[in-house]
């Protein structure tokens, strides 16, 4: 166990220098400049600007540059927000993208793996095939199509749920962000579901179980349970990383004061800092789900742990 925790965190550490690197190289890749604006400026104050944050110095310097002052927990100044930390850009910013993301992730479990498990136990009835249509739809369907059609009816037409804003404690408007962004996830969880719980479903110590006299709903959740969801719960993993990612759009959708306006913003501008910091918390939060996910799947598989 103790080397498994080690190859992880070096894998982790191997997959931040990577994430670093990409993303400071992609974003100087961009153009224009993250000083221009509708207004036109002189050349000479443009070239100072570039001299005070170092953008007139060679791109292996910069990139030395960067990597020591994240090392040194140092993120640097938005180059779009004069005078704006990107660790209190983050900070202000994070808490709505997080709660959104637990919201959703919470919300496809819940319906994605009961889904499933009844699937797998009425197979081959009414039941089992509408419920997998409905994954396969979901499946299809992508959340920057269904965003705007929830917002429309539920909120503009229905005025039933709240279309815009964000209240961190009023649920309602938790509601249309969260199924957005969970409904594919729990489409994924519910079909993996079905397919783990066929597969124990039809192992001889099911139909041991059976012969002995065991009842249907006994072998379902004392015997199947645990072995049946090894595939959804590895899946887990990705599906938070997912959910993370798309809620940077899904947040503009919803007019939410989450990470997603800095995001976009970002990447129109060229704000390598606020950029790289945004990509790489969600790195850290994505390696930690997976690694969550794969202590959770050593705990339900017993024959994982050789």
């Amino acid at each position: 166990m103790l080397r498994y925790l080690i190859n992880r965190l070096i894998q982790g550490g191997i997959v931040m220098i990577v994430l670093f690197t990409l993303t400071f190289f992609l974003v100087k890749s961009l153009p224009g400049s993250p000083f221009k604006t509708e207004k036109a400026i002189p050349e000479h104050i443009q070239a100072r600007m570039n001299a005070y944050y170092g953008l007139d110095q060679p791109l292996p310097v910069q990139f030395a540059k960067r990597a020591s002052n994240i090392l040194k927990g140092d993120f640097g100044s938005s180059l779009r927000l004069e005078g704006r930390e990107v660790t209190e850009i983050i900070s202000q910013a994070f808490p709505v993208s997080f709660q959104l993301g637990i919201v959703a992730i919470t919300l496809a479990i819940g319906i994605g793996i009961p889904l499933g498990v009844i699937a797998a136990w009425k197979k081959n009835s009414l039941l089992d095939y509408s419920s997998m249509a409905l994954a396969m739809i979901g499946i299809c369907l992508p959340s920057f199509v269904i965003g705007p059609v929830l917002a429309n009816r539920f909120g503009q037409e229905w005025q039933i749920l709240p279309a815009m804003g964000w209240a961190t404690l009023n649920p309602l408007y938790w509601i249309l962000p969260a199924i957005t962004l969970g409904l594919a996830s729990a489409a994924y969880l519910s079909r993996l579901t079905r397919a783990g719980m066929l597969d124990t479903l039809s192992q001889d110590f099911v139909r041991t179980a059976r012969a002995k006299g065991v009842s249907q709903k006994n072998i379902l959740i004392r015997h199947c349970l645990r072995g049946g969801l090894s595939p959804a719960v590895a899946y887990i993993g990705p599906a938070f990383a997912g959910i993370i990612s798309g809620s940077l759009v899904i947040e503009s959708v919803f007019a939410l004061p989450g990470l997603g306006t800095h995001f976009i913003k970002a990447i129109e501008t060229g704000d390598e800092p606020v950029l790289t910091g945004i990509v790489l918390l969600f790195g850290v939060l994505i390696i930690l789900a997976n690694f969550a996910t794969d202590i959770l799947a050593y705990w339900l598989n017993p024959r994982l742990r050789s």
